[in-house]
């Protein structure tokens, strides 16, 4: 009788692979909610631009009325900003984040079938609840649930996708304005809205959230999701030692706040928040069809010729990601701001000139060339700076003071730039950019200070140093 043969174990994965596949599976998921809440950021502030043309002779609307319309949504996300941040630690990270969804769906579906200008104001507005509050509440949501190796890159990407959703709008456009559909260009916002609200109840809160309630099991559950079985306890010890930290700090942050050089810090991030919006970015973003069509060129050519001021600023953006640690903060905001002045410059001249197909393509080729430097350096550098320059007391507050203004100045832009254009006309109006760049430029060859290669726990000392010297 022949002996037995051992048995094989069967082929198949271990479980260390069947976890990674797990956790390849969750960032996935992660990064779905990065690419919706930043895609409807980014829909919803750049499908006005072509909804609008058709919104003016449906309502016969005046340039007061274009303004009030398009700014409604930014206040409402001045606002929501505030509230959002506030929110997000009461109710939870991923909660706060269903809340903007079913406003996002709400406010889409209202904006969409508006029946006169009051109503599509105040829709507006509510529109933009959801989206400063998923401005503040989406990174925070990556920043805390992603692992370490990943989390720089994956909160990056969502500023890659607040770009590619206003692309997206440009393209939809586009495509709608051969049928004036503007009410669906609008609508279509709800789509993707419910896929993250639909998206989110299959993911978990963060484990830093779980932690600040006390709920350490269902924050080990969490890690275990992104990281080695072993590796769980030391990461909620961190987070453990993370939140005492913070919650000191905020104990003393209106303390701090008393320091000169905190103080002079302050006010430097707000003077780097209103430059962002003073040099005309958001004019173009919103506004891009209507100066294009008075150089001449007709809506619907108009529309699509805005496409390639959507593809720009994703390319621009990206390749300012790839730059900003290798080139540093400060030469990264003066090149720009240098190449934005020339570009607003040529392009306040070029609408001196009759109007002709060949300068209503000169104007778009300048507005992509002003819009490829803004996006790959004043848009890059300022948010990053914001992020780092603080001292931890402070980070929190000053970084909320600083994006409140930022959107408090898109607001007066957007309200503003309309009547500028029947006022002055728009060369004079670029032309007004262009000496804000200068100003500007100024300002940040003066005050901003240079972040690159300091550990965020060394900065406190060189920019006190800064400040002091």
């Amino acid at each position: 009788m022949a002996a037995p043969t051992s048995r094989l174990a069967p082929a198949g994965p271990t479980a260390a692979a069947r976890s990674a596949r797990g956790a390849r599976r969750f960032l996935v998921a992660i990064a779905a909610v990065a690419a919706l809440g930043g895609a409807l950021f980014g829909y919803d502030t750049g499908v006005i631009s072509g909804a609008l043309p058709f919104m003016e002779d449906h309502f016969g609307l005046t340039s007061l009325g274009e303004g009030v319309i398009t700014s409604a949504l930014l206040i409402g996300a001045a606002f929501g900003s505030l509230l959002g941040g506030r929110m997000s630690d009461a109710l939870g990270r991923r909660n706060s984040l269903l809340w903007a969804g079913a406003v996002f769906i709400g406010g889409a579906l209202a904006v969409a079938l508006s029946p006169g200008v009051a109503v599509m104001t105040v829709a507006r507005f509510v529109l933009g609840l959801a989206v400063g509050s998923a401005s503040v509440i989406t990174p925070l949501y990556l920043s805390e649930i992603a692992p370490p190796h990943i989390r720089g890159r994956l909160v990056s990407f969502n500023s890659l996708m607040i770009v590619s959703g206003q692309l997206l709008a440009y393209l939809i456009n586009a495509v709608l304005a051969h049928w004036a559909a503007w009410r669906w260009m609008l609508g279509l916002a709800a789509l993707p809205a419910v896929a993250l609200f639909a998206g989110l109840f299959f993911l978990p809160d963060t484990p830093r959230w779980y932690v600040s309630k006390g709920r350490r099991d269902e924050a080990a559950r969490v890690l275990g999701r992104t990281l080695p079985a072993g590796d769980v306890p030391a990461e909620l010890a961190r987070i453990d030692q993370a939140r005492t930290l913070e919650d000191d700090a905020r104990r003393g942050a209106w303390q701090e706040l008393r320091t000169p050089w905190v103080r002079r810090l302050l006010l430097v991030g707000i003077g780097l928040a209103a430059v962002q919006q003073i040099t005309g970015v958001n004019a173009v973003v919103y506004f891009a069809p209507k100066i294009l069509a008075s150089t001449g060129l007709g809506t619907g050519d108009s529309i699509t010729a805005t496409i390639a001021v959507g593809v720009v600023s994703v390319v621009a953006t990206a390749v300012g990601m790839s730059l900003i640690d290798r080139v540093g903060r400060r030469p990264m905001l003066l090149s720009g701001l240098a190449g934005m002045t020339v570009s607003l410059a040529l392009l306040g001249a070029a609408f001196r000139l009759p109007h002709s197909t060949a300068v209503s393509f000169l104007v778009l080729g300048l507005m992509v060339l002003y819009m490829a430097f803004m996006q790959a350096t004043l848009n890059t550098g300022v948010w990053l700076l914001l992020a780092e320059m603080f001292p931890l007391r402070v980070r929190g507050l000053a970084m909320g003071a600083a994006v409140f203004v930022m959107w408090l100045v898109n607001f007066g832009v957007a309200l503003a730039f309309p009547l500028l254009l029947d006022a002055v006309g728009a060369g004079t109006t670029f032309w007004f950019f262009g000496v804000m760049c200068v100003v500007s430029l100024v300002f940040c060859r003066r005050f901003a200070p240079e972040t690159k290669g300091l550990a965020l726990e060394d900065l406190e000392d060189e920019l006190r140093k800064v400040a002091y010297g």
